[in-house]
């Protein structure tokens, strides 16, 4: 029951983080922040189940491109769940593995393929997000941006939707929705 409490309150958390826009870059170093955003989104997206090898396989979250998280994403998801399923990072030498993973962090070193990578995923069943400008509106499902000292998302519906993937409503209603 405390572990249940613990969940909910830290979830609780994360959401007013991201609500009220306290995640400030002089405060928090921004791809930590958004290394817990990455797994906070990997409890607010439901894929169909075909995305997993098995009910037991684990959600994994992949950053394609030159890695900006350093060990902040493994720090965000080391010994996390999400359900009964582990969550796990890795950082991927190429496009034929991203389709093993369940959110595709593309980084900005992949900027002049972006295209083209974000129409080989299209269809997948991966999440797809980046912080490049205009991330969300060329075609990726979350974008994040930074405003000043905050940083904010930007939700493309039509392509979660073309995945099959649905985002829950509290991600939405914290996110700018681009078409």
């Amino acid at each position: 029951m405390a572990f249940l409490i613990a969940w909910v309150a830290r979830t609780a958390f994360l959401l007013g983080m991201l609500g009220t826009g306290i995640c400030r870059a002089q405060t928090f170093d921004e791809y930590h922040v958004k290394a817990v955003f990455l797994y906070t989104f990997a409890k607010f997206v439901e894929w169909s189940p075909q995305a997993f090898s098995s009910p037991s396989a684990a959600v994994t979250i992949c950053v394609l491109g030159e890695d900006p998280f350093g060990d902040f994403l493994n720090e965000a998801v080391r010994g996390k769940t999400v359900g009964l399923r582990l969550v796990v990072a890795r950082q991927l030498s190429g496009l034929p593995a991203a389709r093993e993973c369940n959110i595709l962090f593309i980084a900005a070193s992949e900027r002049r393929r972006m295209s083209a990578l974000l129409a080989s995923v299209s269809t997948t069943g991966v999440l797809t997000v980046g912080d490049t400008l205009d991330f969300a509106s060329e075609g990726g499902m979350i974008g994040f941006r930074t405003e000043g000292d905050r940083i904010r998302l930007s939700v493309n519906l039509s392509a979660a939707d073309k995945a099959k993937l649905r985002i829950s409503s509290r991600v939405l209603s914290l996110a700018t929705i681009v078409k």
